[in-house]
């Protein structure tokens, strides 16, 4: 009995992934639930395990392919030596029992095994999600397109290459009067960029964000031993951070906190509850406690614009985002709820999702929701500077190292502990004055702590 195996959903958001690893190899017996490959998705790196016991007799997919979800990746087999020729891309496929999932594989790359749960083939057109998305946005008819994949399977690049051949003219995209303006006096190609209006149609910003990823002809002539692909997590994030800086009206307002009652509060609760805890209560964790209740307390800046941008939304959870540094990039793993949870609850699960994180474990979800973010550079001797804001939230927390610094206090020159506190905000969604509000409250907090007791 031949078994498919297909590359999972494993998020709401996910609808493709690149297969970066085999950990098995073809021929090898496997058991139920033992590891068989991992796979990028957006920013999380996940296992994937076997549903059923057998042979992994087929690899369809090889590692750093891209390919949606739901597609058929290898076969597997429940004796060695089970004959799969049936099962040759192009040729017959053989009758068999699909039990890695009940769903139909409709972006499938190649031939499903018959089951109740996998319609058959019939006049339908199998493309993947980005050909289908680059043949909207380009006004392309799919059935005019060659599929060049396995079964006939359309790819994004079949879309481009037909779009690029003589006989085809490409209709011009659809485009706002500025961004038509702005493409020209940027030199951007319209016919390259993805529109985020109504419709697909192309803004302002999405050329202003096409402009800031394209390639400087000096990185094009550097040396092969500069250069570093424009890929994956590190293409996810350029992306993000050229959209948040092209379309949000951005501020950053700073202050500095007098934070030595917030540093004896931690000396006193790693000296008091590490061993209890498991773990010695830190600075992030404390901040993070802070700024959920006062997220909680101005919930205004706990908000996003809609995505017609019409409508500014206050969400009635805290999901609290903390940027954490890892080898593959910046991840911003969510802690849902915090305002909701205690020191000790709140450092628990930021630290089970920041081990993940750099683990390169983290799942979807993980971070997937966030509604403001916290990111702190303090432990590299940074004392200020100016975040870039998390879209699709309305603001960001910066916060440098904690320094002893002479002050006057009293009218006494004296050593205090200082934190400088950056906060960036969309001023499209809040104004200056609340967003300042928003900030002396953080600072009230943080400097006396025991307000978070009441």
């Amino acid at each position: 009995m031949i078994t498919e195996v297909i590359l999972p959903k494993l998020g709401q958001t996910m609808e493709e992934g690149i297969i970066v690893e085999w950990v098995k190899k073809e021929g090898d017996a496997i058991s139920r639930g033992e590891l068989l490959f991992t796979a990028e998705s957006d920013k999380a790196v996940l296992d994937v395990e076997a549903t059923a016991r057998g042979y992994l007799r087929k690899i369809l997919v090889p590692e750093g392919e891209t390919v949606p979800v739901l597609t058929v990746v290898a076969l597997m087999t429940r004796q060695a030596d089970e004959d799969i020729s049936g099962y040759a891309v192009g040729g017959t496929p053989v009758t068999g029992k699909q039990a890695v999932s009940n769903e139909t594989p409709e972006s499938a790359g190649l031939p499903a095994i018959k089951s109740q749960a996998v319609e058959p083939r019939r006049g339908r057109i199998f493309a993947s999600p980005r050909a289908r998305k680059t043949a909207r946005e380009k006004g392309v008819d799919l059935a005019l397109v060659t599929g060049t994949g396995p079964n006939g399977r359309i790819s994004e690049r079949d879309v481009l290459d037909y779009l690029a051949s003589p006989a085809v003219v490409a209709p011009q995209p659809k485009a706002t009067p500025v961004a038509v303006r702005t493409a020209e006096a940027l030199g951007v190609d319209l016919a390259d960029v993805p529109g985020t209006g109504a419709n697909g149609r192309i803004m302002k910003a999405d050329v202003v964000s096409a402009a800031a990823l394209a390639p400087t002809p000096a990185a094009e002539e550097a040396p092969a031993a500069g250069m570093v692909s424009m890929t994956g997590l590190r293409r996810i994030i350029a992306e993000r951070m050229a959209a948040s800086d092209a379309v949000t009206a951005r501020v950053t307002l700073v202050t500095e906190a007098d934070a030595t009652l917030f540093v004896e509060a931690r000396t006193q609760l790693k000296d008091s509850v590490t061993e209890e805890w498991g773990f010695a209560p830190g600075y992030n964790d404390l901040l993070g406690v802070v700024v959920a209740r006062a997220l909680r307390e101005f919930p205004y800046i706990n908000a996003r614009l809609s995505d017609d941008g019409q409508v500014i939304e206050w969400l009635p959870g805290v999901n609290l985002g903390m940027a954490v540094d890892t080898e593959r990039g910046l991840l911003v793993p969510v802690i849902r709820d915090a305002d909701q949870k205690g020191l000790r609850d709140f450092g628990t699960e930021f630290r089970n999702l920041m081990e993940r994180a750099r683990a390169g474990k983290s799942l979807p979800d993980d971070l997937a929701g966030g509604t403001f973010t916290i990111t702190n550079l303090g432990m590299y001797e940074i004392d200020a500077f100016t975040p870039i804001i998390n879209l699709p939230e309305a603001a960001i927390l910066g916060t440098g190292r904690i320094q002893s610094k002479a002050v006057v206090k009293d009218g006494e020159i004296v050593a205090r502990q200082m934190w400088t506190l950056s906060l960036a905000f969309d001023h499209r969604l809040v104004d200056g004055a609340p967003a300042a509000r928003f900030l002396q409250r953080i600072k009230q907090l943080v400097e006396n702590p025991f307000l978070l007791l009441g």
